[in-house]
């Protein structure tokens, strides 16, 4: 991988992610892409950019300063071009052309989950988020969210208790943990060999329109997308309508369907644009993961809650104790 080229070519404004990818395609050496012109650009794209305020040499020494930076921070950098991105991301329609990340990327060979909701949970959401998080990293799959409090942290929390790798999504660099109030669940994810994910260059702080964009990440990363409370105008379903779009399975928790902050997810199901689930068995059972077996004939009936000991219930009650 030619780095600073691919560097640069994050760093031309106004471009969106699949024209990155395509500029990445085209050139595989910096030399040959630092003698072209905005004209020069435009042309490639077949379309005119606005902002045009910018000249190469200005580029090349921010895609230095970023190279420099992330070497520093002990940022990783994963090309779109290279073995080592995610092979699930790399099919989506607009992935990002350059990963920034800290930790150990997923195992390409293991499905993944994206868990999501509001962030304004009701305790039996935020509780059953916890639950699916770790029933999916004792069944060895990790979960992608997107480290925003609420649902997402739950999400997190949960896989962490199961001792699994969990991925999180930034809408800032990985250097810039947002909310910083889960910079410590930050160091969590990364202390159980999971992964802090960005397509933001070192120092990129959050910004409101990041947040959207980062949400196709989520679901690209995973083969299905799990909403597991969110009311009619939440984020959350930005991540539902590119999974979508995406052609990766949709859930919707069967268990908090009637929730007052459950008003999206409902909606969901009446359009039949997701299926609704009872347990993460259901789940692994419809992916034939080895060892899974139907929870179906159990919907309508309360799923018995074993006892994890004194350990889990601490920790669920630190977990809990959090603003939503």
């Amino acid at each position: 991988m030619d780095s600073l080229l691919d560097l640069m070519i994050c760093r031309i404004p106004g471009l969106k992610a699949n024209e990155r990818v395509e500029l990445i395609k085209k050139f595989d050496s910096e030399d040959d892409f630092s003698t072209l012109t905005i004209n020069n650009i435009e042309s490639l794209i077949g379309r005119v950019l606005k902002e045009t305020r910018w000249k190469m040499p200005a580029i090349r020494e921010m895609a230095e300063k970023d190279a420099d930076r992330a070497k520093k921070l002990g940022i990783r950098i994963v090309s779109w071009r290279e073995e080592g991105y995610p092979p699930l991301l790399r099919e989506i329609y607009d992935p990002p052309a350059l990963l920034f990340y800290r930790g150990v990327l997923p195992d390409p060979v293991k499905p993944m989950v994206a868990v999501v909701g509001t962030r304004k949970p009701s305790s039996q959401g935020a509780k059953r988020a916890f639950d699916i998080g770790r029933e999916l990293g004792k069944a060895g799959i990790p979960v992608v969210s997107g480290l925003a409090l609420g649902i997402d942290s739950m999400a997190h929390r949960g896989s962490i208790e199961a001792h699994s790798p969990t991925v999180a999504v930034l809408g800032s660099s990985p250097d810039m943990v947002y909310p910083v109030s889960n910079r410590f669940l930050a160091r969590r994810i990364l202390e159980t060999g999971g992964a802090i994910i960005s397509e933001y260059p070192p120092g990129t702080g959050p910004r409101k329109w990041n947040f959207p964009e980062r949400n196709r990440i989520i679901s690209g990363l995973a083969r299905g997308t799990i909403i597991v409370e969110a009311p009619e105008k939440s984020g959350a379903l930005i991540t539902a309508s590119f999974a979508r779009d995406q052609d990766r399975d949709l859930w919707v928790d069967e268990t908090l369907i009637s929730s007052a902050r459950s008003a999206g997810t409902a909606n969901l199901v009446k359009k039949d644009e997701a299926l609704k689930f009872y347990s993460v068995k259901d789940i692994l059972a419809e992916w034939h993961i080895e060892g899974a077996s139907s929870a179906t004939e159990q919907s309508g009936k309360k799923e018995t809650e074993q006892d994890e000991g004194a350990g889990l219930a601490s920790s669920m009650a630190q977990y809990l104790d959090i603003k939503l």
